[in-house]
């Protein structure tokens, strides 16, 4: 919110140690650096996590991401949602915007949809990205097991350069009474950017009882508005 980010002053680095600051304030710790990148109208999408984009100042239209996870009582958390800094002029997202999270959403339905108990991750994987991609969405997996540690023991559903599969890992089954990190995202080409192509990238923590997968806290179905 505006109480974070002054657009054309704080910068990505700023955002990331103000959410240091703020979890330990709260007397709790992160397990790993908070990460917050931006996409804007005449960049390109950001598909990989490798390379931290560095140092940006957020500006006004800016579409802003942040990777984020907390220890407490002795459980990590993994989680990633969006942020929009309205433009001059603007009093909401752009449609295109708002289309492309309804299409991460659809895509985090579809994952959902093939927990199974015995199903392998690469078989959640194959069938998720299967009916994906059947209604035209450009989809990447790459979910996992959360709990004592933020990526736990369990099967890998996908890794973010691994879509056909990850080898050991992926051959798990799935298990009831388990805690998950819903990791994807969706490429959209955006019309009121030129079409320029934006990663919604998302990421929600979930638990499977053996039948049903429930968000511990929801998910993100708007985008967080900076005024």
């Amino acid at each position: 919110s505006n109480s974070a980010i002054a657009p054309g002053t704080t910068t990505t680095e700023d955002l990331e140690w103000w959410f240091r600051d703020k979890v330990r304030s709260l007397g709790l710790t992160t397990w790993f650096q908070p990460a917050v990148s931006v996409q804007r109208p005449g960049g390109t999408a950001r598909i990989s996590f490798a390379d931290h984009p560095g140092r940006i100042v957020i500006d006004r239209g800016d579409l802003v991401h942040v990777d984020f996870g907390i220890i407490y009582l002795g459980l990590h958390t993994d989680q990633q949602q969006h942020a929009y800094v309205l433009g001059d002029g603007e009093t909401g997202v752009p449609s295109g915007l708002a289309s492309a999270l309804a299409e991460g959403n659809r895509l985090q339905d579809i994952l959902l949809g093939q927990f199974a108990e015995g199903h392998t991750g690469n078989q959640a994987l194959a069938a998720a990205r299967a009916e994906a991609l059947s209604e035209g969405l450009r989809p990447t997996i790459y979910s996992h097991p959360i709990g004592l540690h933020g990526h736990a023991a369990g099967p890998s559903i996908g890794l973010w350069d691994q879509q056909d599969g990850v080898p050991g890992d992926g051959d798990l089954p799935i298990r009831p009474a388990t805690t998950w990190s819903i990791e994807l995202n969706v490429q959209v080409d955006i019309e009121e950017w030129g079409g320029r192509t934006v990663s919604i990238m998302l990421e929600e923590d979930a638990r499977f009882d053996g039948t049903a997968v429930e968000w511990l806290d929801g998910r993100q179905t708007a985008f967080h508005l900076v005024r």
